[in-house]
């Protein structure tokens, strides 16, 4: 192991090292800066009456920067954090992609040198976030100098984590010390997390199909730049739609400002007119309760697939609710980030109830999911009672009926207890075989010849 790790210093000296981790910390943060600064200075060159400065668009592009790592931006003392989430996974697949581009250049080893890429990227994103946010502290936009320390900081060390651990070698190395039942239950909630976020993807296109006229009739205005600008911020908040619908689905449904929708009750109000919220009904209807079929459909299809986990039902039992806990708990941190205060007014807050959300997933999953793999899985084999048969297999209580009590012998008989040594072949017609078949021949008479 020394021989390796020697070779390894050798073909990749200190030098290379400094500048893939330079790369891997530097590169995505000038990536997304740039991008922010060239859709701003889209937005305004094509916005009715919109000066464009150079100037103004960088410095707007700082705030939006710490939007795109979701961190809560203050506008006019107002808070604004139900933020657009699409910019946040273009970002995290970036971050993703970079590390384990410079895990493959570097040929990582192990959890110690995965742990220097991942601390570079987080180091980097922390110092920026903090730095970008002390800016614009002060002015008409403001920032939690701690929010931007933290949010840029946690979700790109846990997209590099994820680009850098499994090239390390260290999920074998985790899958040797974690229960294989927890194991293989954490790859199944993984499963109906994908599964759930598509029922919401399709609930959302179905929706927006059916609304496909007031949709249109939403992008109809005469100013270019306005349907340019709609068009991006629907489409920043699709991810957030697809959770909203993905709840709407599971039941507790979601509200905005004194709108209330789900499957269970209806509370109607006013929305901003935006093209991705003409989707939104305009009355309750009975078929929207068909829909708590497909996330229970989900929760079967965990079951299905832990079918065959372990002979015990109860241990099939156990991975079931690990993969319910892994929803839950992806679900909460999913519901809480794609809601949030929408700067005041009729429209605020966006609540995708969290709380809510994630209990009813839970449920949707463990319930179905623990039937489906209680029933459909192989069942134990009825174990043998040790005393039922003996060394030789044969029954013992056949046996037991058929041997003989030592007690029960007459100990008087003058045969009980002989020796065999002592006992004449010729009383036992078994041990000489010829002199049982052989009779005796009749004794002569004295003197008679024979």
């Amino acid at each position: 192991m020394r021989a390796a790790r020697t070779e390894v210093d050798r073909t990749f000296p200190r030098s290379l090292w400094a500048k893939v981790l330079a790369v891997v910390a530097i590169g995505p943060l000038l990536a997304v800066y740039a991008a922010v600064a060239a859709l701003l200075a889209l937005v305004t060159a094509v916005a009715a009456e919109a000066h464009f400065s150079t100037a103004g668009v960088l410095a707007a592009a700082m705030p939006g920067w710490l939007a795109a790592y979701q961190v809560p931006v203050g506008i006019g003392g107002r808070s604004l954090g139900a933020l657009p989430m699409l910019p946040t996974v273009l970002v995290l697949l970036l971050v993703w992609r970079t590390a384990g581009s410079a895990a493959d250049r570097l040929d990582v080893v192990g959890p110690r040198e995965a742990g220097r890429v991942v601390a570079a990227v987080v180091g980097a994103h922390a110092v920026v976030g903090l730095g970008l946010a002390l800016l614009c502290s002060g002015g008409a936009i403001d920032v939690d100098p701690l929010a931007g320390l933290y949010y840029p900081a946690l979700l790109a060390g846990l997209a590099a984590s994820v680009g850098v651990l499994p090239r390390s070698g260290a999920a074998e190395w985790v899958a040797l010390r974690v229960d294989r039942l927890a194991l293989r239950g954490l790859w199944a909630g993984l499963l109906a997390v994908v599964a759930l976020l598509a029922v919401g993807a399709g609930v959302l296109t179905l929706a927006l199909a059916a609304s496909f006229g007031t949709i249109r009739d939403l992008f109809d205005v005469d100013d270019t730049g306005s349907a340019v600008g709609m068009l991006l911020l629907s489409a920043g908040y699709l991810p957030n739609a697809i959770i909203a619908a993905t709840g709407f689905a599971a039941g507790p449904g979601f509200g905005m400002g004194g709108l209330s929708i789900g499957p269970l009750g209806f509370t109607g109000g006013s929305v901003p007119a935006l093209p991705l919220l003409g989707a939104l009904p305009a009355d309750h209807a009975l078929w929207w309760l068909l829909l708590l079929a497909l996330p229970a459909g989900v929760g079967a299809l965990v079951g299905w697939v832990l079918r065959a986990v372990d002979d015990s039902p109860r241990s099939r039992l156990r991975a079931v609710a690990v993969a319910s806990v892994v929803v839950a708990l992806v679900f909460a941190v999913l519901g809480g980030s794609a809601g949030g205060p929408l700067g005041g007014g009729p429209f605020d807050p966006l609540d995708l109830r969290a709380a809510w959300l994630s209990v009813a997933l839970a449920v949707w999953v463990g319930v179905p999911g623990g039937i489906v793999a209680w029933l459909t899985g192989p069942r134990e084999h009825e174990a043998i009672e040790p005393d039922s048969f003996d060394s030789d297999g044969f029954d013992s209580d056949s046996s037991a009926a058929d041997s003989v009590d030592l007690d029960d012998l007459d100990r008087d008989d003058p045969d009980f207890g002989d020796d065999p040594a002592d006992v004449d072949p010729h009383d036992d017609p078994l041990a000489d075989p010829q002199a049982a078949e052989t009779p005796d021949e009749p004794e002569g008479e004295p003197g008679s010849g024979r």
